[in-house]
């Protein structure tokens, strides 16, 4: 059976014939013999999920190219991407590394700091909420 679609139609409701005869005896509950279909109430819009930075702090004991490798290991970039923003950290203290959704960047996050206490190094990441609403 095809069901009909009130906003094809421009209305607020469809009035489709009854789908069997009625047998005797079975109540009259309208006088036309016809059911009415509501139509659905929209689906309420979804906002996207809130963003968080994952922050890489600078510290003087990790090597440079310990760095590198972290960030070639857990965000996947490219070496002379990863020398840039090792670099970045380097020089003014922290940097932005990446953006996520809060669960991908507190993993990331956490990654990267027990990646870096594996391997005895004082390296830390922090995770902080973006402006952006």
């Amino acid at each position: 059976m095809r069901q009909a679609n009130a906003n094809q139609y421009g209305l607020s409701s469809v009035v489709l014939p009854r789908a069997r005869p009625r047998a005797s005896g079975e109540a009259d509950d309208d006088t036309d013999g016809s059911i009415v279909v509501k139509e659905r109430p929209a689906d309420p819009q979804v906002k996207p999920p809130p963003m968080y930075k994952v922050i890489l702090l600078n510290d003087d004991y990790t090597p440079q190219e310990f760095v590198v490798h972290v960030l070639m290991k857990f965000f996947y970039m490219d070496f002379d991407k990863a020398e840039r923003l090792m670099l970045l950290v380097h020089t003014t203290g922290s940097a932005v590394i990446a953006i996520y959704p809060r669960d991908i960047a507190e993993t990331k996050s956490e990654q990267v700091n027990h990646y870096a206490q594996e391997n005895n190094y004082p390296l830390k990441s922090a995770v902080e909420q973006t402006d952006e609403d």
